[in-house]
This record gives C-alpha cells, sequence and structure tokens, in this order.
C-alpha cells in the first residue's frame, strides 16, 4: 500500500483540508463582531436621506445661534422710526419692523433665544419625567400607582391654559429681564409637558425589568441604583431620546405660540415668537414682518420633526 504520508500536500485532498484548516479561524480580521443597538442605528441613519437633510438644516442653525455676528453686524435693538416698516431692499433684506429695526438681523438673533429655549424645555422635560418614570417601572406597586397618579393630575391639564395661569401668575415676580423670562416660560412648558416622557420611560422600564440581564444583576447582589443606572437606563434612553428630538421642535413652536398669545417672552428678549407677535397687527399693511420669521420657525420645526421621524426609524427593528 502507499504511505499516504508520501502524498504530501499535491492531491486536492490535502488543498481543501489546508483550507478547511486556514479558514475563518486563520484570518487576521476574524469574524464581524455583531453591532449594538445604537451602532446598528447609527449605520442605518448615515444613509437616510432625510437625516442628512435634517442634520445638515440644524447645523446651520445652530451656526446661527452661536455666532449671529458672522452674518450680521447690526444691532436688532437699534430702532430708527423714520425707516419704521420699510419695505426689504438692499439695505435690508428683511425690510424694517415698526419701530424701525432690522428684521433680518433679529431673526438672525432670534435664533438663539429659540433654540435655547427648546433645547431647555426638552432637557429639563426628559430629566423629571425620565427620572420618575424609570423609578415607577422599576420599582412597581405603589410607587407606581403614586407617581402615575400624580402624573395623570398634570397630563389632564390643557396645555393652554396651564400656562396662561402659571405665566400670569408669576410674569411680575420674574420682572422685565430677559433671563428671568425665559426661565419662567421654560419652567412652565417643562412643568406641564413631563408626564409625557414619564409615561414612555416608564413603559421601557417595565420592559427591561424583566429582562435576563435584569434578573442576573439583581440575583448577583448589584443594588437597586447600580441596577437601574447601568443596566436598564441605557436600554430605556432610545424611546425617551426619539421623543426629546421631536420634542425639541415641538417647544420651539410652542414658545412661538405663548409668545403670540402675549404670556410668553417679551421686549427686551428677541425671538421668533416675540416678532410674530409684534407682527400680528400689520400683517396687510407690511406682511414682510410676519413672513420672514414665521419661515424660520416653521423650517426650525420641520428639521426637529423630520430627525425625529428619521431617529424612530432606525431604532425600531420592525420599520426595517
Amino acid at each position: 500500500m502507499t504511505d499516504p504520508a508520501s502524498l504530501g500536500t499535491a492531491g486536492p485532498l490535502a488543498e481543501a483540508s489546508h483550507d478547511l484548516v486556514a479558514g475563518p479561524a486563520a484570518t487576521t480580521d476574524g469574524p464581524e463582531r455583531p453591532r449594538s443597538l445604537a451602532a446598528d442605528a447609527w449605520h442605518d441613519l448615515r444613509r437616510r436621506p432625510l437625516f442628512l437633510l435634517s442634520v445638515g438644516l440644524i447645523a446651520v442653525l445652530l451656526v446661527l445661534a452661536a455666532v449671529p455676528q458672522l452674518f450680521t453686524s447690526v444691532d436688532p435693538s437699534a430702532g430708527d422710526l423714520a425707516r419704521s416698516r420699510q419695505a426689504p431692499s438692499a439695505q435690508a433684506w428683511f425690510g424694517y419692523d415698526l419701530l424701525g429695526r432690522d428684521v433680518f438681523a433679529r431673526t438672525i438673533h432670534g435664533t438663539r433665544v429659540s433654540i435655547i429655549v427648546g433645547v431647555l424645555a426638552t432637557t429639563l422635560t426628559v430629566l423629571i419625567g425620565g427620572s420618575m418614570g424609570l423609578l415607577a417601572g422599576f420599582y412597581g406597586g405603589w410607587i407606581d400607582g403614586m407617581l402615575s397618579r400624580f402624573a395623570d393630575v398634570f397630563f389632564g391639564l390643557p396645555f393652554v391654559l396651564g400656562a396662561i395661569v402659571i405665566l400670569s401668575t408669576f410674569r411680575e415676580s420674574v420682572g422685565a429681564g430677559p433671563v428671568g423670562i425665559t426661565a419662567l416660560v421654560v419652567l412652565t412648558m417643562s412643568a406641564l409637558s413631563w408626564p409625557v416622557t414619564m409615561r414612555i420611560m416608564r413603559s421601557a422600564a417595565i420592559a427591561a425589568r424583566n429582562q435576563d440581564y435584569v434578573r442576573a444583576a439583581r440575583g448577583l447582589g448589584a443594588s437597586a441604583p447600580r441596577v437601574v443606572w447601568r443596566h436598564m437606563l441605557p436600554n430605556c434612553l432610545a424611546p425617551v431620546l426619539v421623543y426629546a428630538t421631536i420634542a425639541l421642535g415641538a417647544f420651539i413652536g410652542t414658545e412661538a405660540t405663548l409668545s403670540f398669545l402675549g404670556i410668553g417672552l417679551r421686549d427686551p428678549v428677541v425671538s421668533w415668537g416675540v416678532m410674530i407677535s409684534e407682527a400680528r397687527d400689520y400683517l396687510r399693511v407690511a406682511p414682510f414682518l410676519l413672513l420672514f420669521p414665521a419661515a424660520f420657525l416653521a423650517v426650525t420645526v420641520l428639521a426637529f420633526v423630520m430627525l425625529g421621524d428619521a431617529v424612530r426609524e432606525a431604532f425600531d427593528p420592525k420599520g426595517r
């Protein structure tokens, strides 16, 4: 018989055996590791035109808010009654308002206040509602019942009516300073909006507390704060972040609504809502006073809504 050792590696069977040995285990890169939910969502978002468009618009708005001096050197509060309600021209692209102030400069500078109000209101709403929802979903029992009933009280309040009551009551106590006025509007919107975040986080926490990784952490003796902070919170953030993205644009529109009603921001604060409120009585004779701040407001809200829709679809595996 022929000695198998004398065949060497010349035959097809030996080559196949060599390929099996030097297959995936012998490659330098190794098998591709599975992506996490966040990495998978980011991989999907980068290929969505809706996400790229919304991010581009938001980036431009953030630059306007951060450095308005790059786009205009005119003082937004400087007025000249001789230029009152003059139409757009080469000297003033958006025209002049009732007090002779440059509408373009006020629109650019108003971006900062409107975005700051939206960001602060969203952050405070997520912190309050998210914390209460996480505690209610994790502990359950009487804690869940008490926090849920407390949230139902606020959830049952009509937003506009509640805002009118709060802002009318504390309007004079904060004075006429821009910081006090802005803080009051932010606190009012957050106080009336946090129950939505609380319900979203509570639902996510109830689903997460029954998962194996939470049971394993508690079985190994991990304390309740550690389980909540290290294990449950990272897995409950996705739906809250989606809501926060959409709510940010909604809060910017809400600020404009409250200012239009005369109970929100007011002079000396420069915001799109204040400009729209000042222009409502001159819509027929000077429509440009309303057109430009309203257009910036609509584009901003639309950008954040599109971003929220793209993020929601990326974090939802069923929608792919």
